[in-house]
């Protein structure tokens, strides 16, 4: 498979979106206490946002998911289609409110607490995607995030088993949603606390991140890539274990950052990258994004991942089976 145009066919995504309402102190984050900052209001979602960096990578992108009818669920459909990404297969339910994603973030920019009001995506039924069956089938790949419906999670995995299937685990809780087909898919992008969930391993240390990997390989998994947030990312097929990281990243706002990594992935998977340069590519995506205040980078594109991949001090380590 090479993906060479907006004519070569389309990516679909089934996942999270939703309204970003995030808080950034001015100073150190007092717990308890009402701190002076900032806070800022976006369309986010994990879905949203691969979707927006894969549009930004010059890939051809639906997304499916659940709104409301709302203001806000408007404006994330009108922002959408104004970014180029492609909703007109969400569903859209009555009477209801768009999702929302409330985080309040430290001093060093990385998330302290959040809280997420996403029922409505409770509501996407089997039926519902069944009808879209046809548009999945003629897809080139699909990428999934865990804030869908388990049964429809466990629907896509088993129906489009022979399809290329991307997974963000996104939660803990929602990661086990997958647990039981894991080996259906063929990439899976987690962290630590997240790949536990699914394998019952623990994930401390590079020696048992190892034994998760060769877990999920074992089990069908084609490709692993468990970020590690500033210690890099601990990846692998059937041919490379390795870790690989950067230094000298000082995120602006580090929400967006897996977001941006997975929609490299998918990108690189579609130009039939290899999975060490798909690694460095990824790194340099969420190094882009971590660099603005907007969980999604306003400037990320193919070219500035391909100019950030030679400035960015990568060191990485080769693991043996």
């Amino acid at each position: 498979m090479k993906y060479t145009d907006q004519k070569s066919g389309y990516v679909i995504i089934l996942g999270g979106v939703n309204v970003d309402i995030q808080g950034f102190p001015n100073e150190r984050l007092i717990p308890e206490d009402s701190n002076i900052g900032r806070v800022k209001i976006s369309m986010g979602g994990v879905g949203r946002n691969i979707g927006e960096n894969l549009i930004r990578l010059g890939v051809n992108t639906k997304l499916i998911s659940v709104v409301g009818d709302d203001i806000y669920s408007k404006k994330i459909l009108t922002d959408s289609a104004g970014s180029g990404l492609d909703m007109n297969d969400t569903m859209v339910v009555k009477g209801e409110k768009a999702s929302i994603y409330l985080a309040v973030l430290d001093e060093n920019k990385d998330m302290y607490i959040a809280i997420n009001s996403m029922d409505i995506l409770e509501k996407m039924t089997l039926n519902f995607i069944k009808e879209k069956k046809s548009l999945i089938d003629e897809s080139l790949l699909l990428v999934l995030d865990t804030n869908i419906p388990a049964d429809v999670i466990e629907y896509l995995l088993v129906e489009f088993e022979d399809k290329d299937i991307f997974l963000d685990t996104v939660s803990v809780s929602k990661a086990k949603k997958a647990k039981n087909l894991i080996g259906n898919i063929h990439t899976l992008k987690t962290n630590r606390l997240e790949v536990e969930a699914i394998t019952g391993i623990q994930a401390k240390d590079e020696k048992s991140l190892a034994l998760n990997c060769q877990y999920l390989l074992d089990r069908g998994v084609k490709r692993v890539f468990i970020t590690l947030g500033k210690d890099g990312v601990f990846y692998s097929n059937n041919d490379t274990m390795k870790i690989i990281g950067a230094d000298g990243l000082k995120p602006v706002n580090a929400t967006g950052a897996g977001d941006a990594f997975m929609a490299a992935l998918v990108y690189c998977h579609l130009m039939n990258t290899g999975i060490d340069e798909a690694a460095r590519l990824a790194t340099a995506a969420s190094a882009i994004a971590i660099s603005h205040e907007n969980t999604i980078n306003p400037n990320m594109s193919k070219e500035l991942i391909n100019l950030k991949v030679k400035e960015l001090n990568y060191h990485e380590r080769v693991f043996k089976y």
